[in-house]
């Protein structure tokens, strides 16, 4: 199955919103190319990333065979280290959705790098393919704090002595909205469930292949 072409109107909207977000910032934002403190750590993704993903290595591989091929390789040694302790199915790569799997994943590989991360240089391979949570790691966004509330949360290490009204006044709005709907419409079709950037790299994650 083929990237839906309303994402590219997804990109472009959190592209224009992080640009706002950023020169509200200023130099708060320290995020900059090479930092790689969003690179460590595994997080969930949903389809519409897997089909991103996917989309990104087809163009790499095509662009840069030899490139892909040493993605597909840092992917697979992160699934051959920490696949087994997986908490979900290894073998389609889709996350578990029980409350202890969900309990395990909090803990699991938070200190292992992206395979998309090409460590000599610090970026990433496949950054225009990248996934949503991603995107908007840096800023200030809205997440959820417990029990139904919200908050702010930004990186680390930006923002570091900054006010929380300064903090406030860089806020990022996220379109989670159109992100949901189409997650949605994927899920309609036969494609549901979350999994990792590794798995998303070399398996089809419990969805139909393309054709």
């Amino acid at each position: 199955m083929t990237l839906p072409a309303r994402d590219a109107e997804l990109v472009q909207i959190v592209e224009a919103s992080l640009a706002d977000a950023a020169r509200r910032a200023g130099e708060w934002l320290v995020c900059r190319p090479g930092c790689t403190q969003c690179c460590y750590g595994t997080f969930a993704i949903n389809q519409l990333d897997v089909l991103r993903l996917r989309a990104g290595m087809d163009a790499l591989r095509t662009a840069q065979p030899e490139r892909a091929a040493e993605l597909e390789r840092r992917a697979q040694r992160w699934i051959d280290e920490f696949g087994r302790d997986f908490p979900g199915d290894p073998a389609t790569g889709l996350l578990g959705e029980t409350d202890a799997e969900r309990a395990r994943f909090e803990e699991f590989a938070n200190d292992a790098p992206c395979p998309a991360l090409d460590a000599a240089t610090g970026l990433c391979d496949l950054y225009d393919a990248r996934p949503m949570t991603c995107r908007v790691f840096g800023p200030p966004v809205q997440t959820d704090a417990g029990d139904g509330a919200r908050a702010l949360g930004h990186c680390e290490l930006c923002f570091v002595g900054a006010t929380p009204e300064r903090v406030a006044a860089c806020e990022m709005p996220v379109p989670g909205e159109v992100e949901q709907s189409l997650v949605d419409e994927l899920g309609r079709e036969g494609l549901s469930g979350e999994t990792v950037v590794a798995f998303a790299l070399l398996r089809s994650c419990g969805t139909p292949e393309d054709g």
